[in-house]
């Protein structure tokens, strides 16, 4: 491979991922993203102008789409909608660029031969008991909760049936919660981290105990490029860092960084539909493909990306005003 299309690169996981592409690889990077309210150019500036090119488009069109996919050796697919929360607000989005959006860049890739990566969610899965002693692995059935993760699971069959059908070379992984830079502040942890600058007592849906499996952004990069390059055509990989904490835990040692008491936080209603806990297994990538994450100590990574937010205000500092707000809307 030489060249290689990111779409929603200029996301959170995707722009960690192209960092990550450019600085441990040799390869040019092209960037598709729509650049809608996740998407920020600025995740990407830092970048040479040489190695990366922004495509502002959609990847429902199926025109740019098909040129990209004539152009390049590769297209690894992280564009997705994906908040929990957006999904039970207004569905429509989810469904035009999980599965359409997926659809399309199936197409182009069938017609073309393009190797395709597509990045899923361990929400596919549903949820587990919180005394289940078992962990998500490849072979667990489907069981959607939300909006959000029903259309994930369709994007992955539809990825199965055009392997299957067509011959696409094509793999897929679901993947853990994302922790890290540059991760947009409606979710949890930049949320929790922003409100902490800004001395607001952090908010935590229900009683705290549901459990995410969590890994940093640069493990889940290393794993989608170990996947690339030598995952085999039409196999699933379920990536994690062994990370589960519960909501409240999380929200804790984020105050205790911020040398705040460990119960300074409020209970709010609780989400729809609310998945109890995740936990990935990640053998088979571990074995098969030799892959290990690196980011194993929760805490120092959590340390790590609380200074990310306080150097990087600049960045997150204009979105803030109006995430609360909608929040507050809420009553979040």
């Amino acid at each position: 491979m030489q060249r290689i299309v990111v779409t929603g690169g200029a996301g959170f996981i995707g722009s960690n991922f192209v960092h990550h592409v450019v600085r441990e690889t040799d390869l040019f990077v092209t960037v598709l993203d729509k650049l809608t309210y996740a998407g920020n150019r600025e995740s990407l500036e830092a970048l040479p102008a040489d190695r990366v090119e922004l495509v502002v488009g959609d990847i429902a069109d199926a025109e740019l789409v098909d040129g990209l996919a004539a152009s390049h050796d590769a297209i690894v697919h992280f564009a997705a909608e994906s908040h929990n929360d957006n999904s039970l607000q207004g569905p429509r989005p989810f469904l035009d660029t999980n599965i359409i959006g997926t659809y399309t860049l199936l197409e182009a890739v069938r017609k073309h031969g393009t190797r395709f990566h597509h990045i899923s969610t361990d929400e596919v899965y549903g949820d587990l008991e919180f005394d289940d002693p078992n962990r998500f692995t490849e072979s667990t059935p489907y069981n959607p909760s939300s909006p959000y993760s029903s259309t994930k699971a369709g994007s992955d069959l539809l990825v199965r049936a055009w392997v299957r059908s067509f011959g696409v070379q094509a793999t897929i992984s679901n993947c853990s919660n994302n922790y890290g830079p540059w991760q947009h502040i409606e979710k949890f942890i930049p949320r929790q981290i922003t409100g902490l600058i800004d001395g607001i007592r952090p908010r935590v849906y229900g009683d705290g105990r549901n459990v995410r499996d969590w890994i940093h952004a640069e493990d889940h990069s290393s794993a989608v490029m170990t996947i690339l390059e030598k995952g085999r055509i039409g196999e699933t990989y379920l990536i994690g860092a062994d990370g589960e904490k519960t909501n409240k835990e999380v929200v804790e040692m984020l105050l205790q960084l911020f040398g705040r008491p460990a119960d300074d936080f409020d209970h709010v209603t609780d989400r729809a539909g609310h998945d109890l806990r995740y936990a990935i297994d990640s053998t088979k990538l571990r074995n098969e493909l030799g892959w290990t994450p690196r980011f194993t100590d929760f805490a120092a990574g959590l340390e790590d990306t609380v200074q990310w937010y306080r150097d990087h205000e600049a960045w997150w500092r204009p979105k803030k005003a109006e995430v609360e707000a909608k929040y507050a809307a809420l009553g979040q």
